[in-house]
Order: C-alpha cells, then sequence, then structure tokens
C-alpha cells in the first residue's frame, strides 16, 4: 500500500480545462501495475436532440462530495490510489468535463475501482450541467 502520498491523489472541482497527463501521474506508483482512466467529453447529442455546449455548476460542496466518493471506493476495493477532477464553466463540444483515475496492483482491480467512483460521482455529486440544444432551447440535466 502507498505510504508516501496521500490514496486519495488528486480531487478537484475546476473552471479551467483539465488534463489526463496530471490525473495518471497522481495515481502512479510503483506498486500499481494497472490504471484504469475514464474521461468524459462533452458530445454532440443527448437522447435524440444536438447539444451545441453546456455549462456546468457546482455546489460548494461538490469537491467534498467527491472525496468521500473517492474515500468510500478505497476502503471497499483494492485500489491504491486514485483521483477525480470535474468541471465547471462553460464547455464545447469535445472539451474534457470529468476524469477519473484508479490505480491498483491488477488491471482488473483498477478497472472496477474507477467504473466505482465515476459512477457514484454521477448518482452523488452536486454538479449540474445546462445544455444549449440545437434548436435553440436549454435544458438542466441532473438537478434535485
Amino acid at each position: 500500500m502507498p505510504t508516501d502520498d496521500a490514496r486519495v491523489a488528486l480531487v478537484a472541482v475546476r473552471d479551467e480545462p483539465l488534463s489526463v497527463d496530471e490525473a495518471l501521474a497522481a495515481v502512479r506508483h510503483p506498486a500499481c501495475g494497472g490504471v484504469a482512466l475514464f474521461v468524459g467529453l462533452v458530445r454532440d447529442h443527448d437522447h435524440g436532440d444536438s447539444v451545441t455546449g453546456l455549462d456546468y455548476s457546482a455546489h460548494p460542496s461538490a469537491e467534498a462530495t467527491m472525496r468521500e466518493v473517492c474515500d468510500e471506493v478505497l476502503a471497499s476495493s483494492d485500489a491504491l490510489r486514485v483521483a477525480a477532477v470535474h468541471r465547471t464553466g462553460t464547455l464545447a463540444i469535445g472539451d474534457l468535463a470529468v476524469v477519473v483515475a484508479a490505480a491498483a496492483p491488477h488491471r482488473g482491480q483498477a478497472f472496477d475501482a474507477c467504473r466505482a467512483i465515476i459512477d457514484t460521482l454521477k448518482a452523488r455529486t452536486p454538479i449540474w450541467k445546462h445544455q444549449q440544444l440545437g434548436d435553440g432551447s436549454a435544458e438542466w440535466v441532473g438537478m434535485p
């Protein structure tokens, strides 16, 4: 188990472009032979509607919630290091919206932890998406 750095290596909510390399570097450790990454990108459609762009808004507790999720996944998995970063602000089609990384001794453990983090983050983190649609309308996604 890593002892030289925090097991939750990186958690952030940012209004600036995200870096896959930053997340990968944060979770690398000599005890970890597998690293799984999830990169969520802004797509050009949602539920059959065209999307031209979007804005992400985050509650002040979003980063703390992300850290809780990472801690929970570490406690219930074989991952040794994890990272999660989510973007806020105005994003264009193709921009990185979220990056999650999990490192573990073996690839299956890393894949399982990475999936658990992103699925739980999407369910629990108070971050909301305001999509601009191709017909000129807009919609909120993920609002309580």
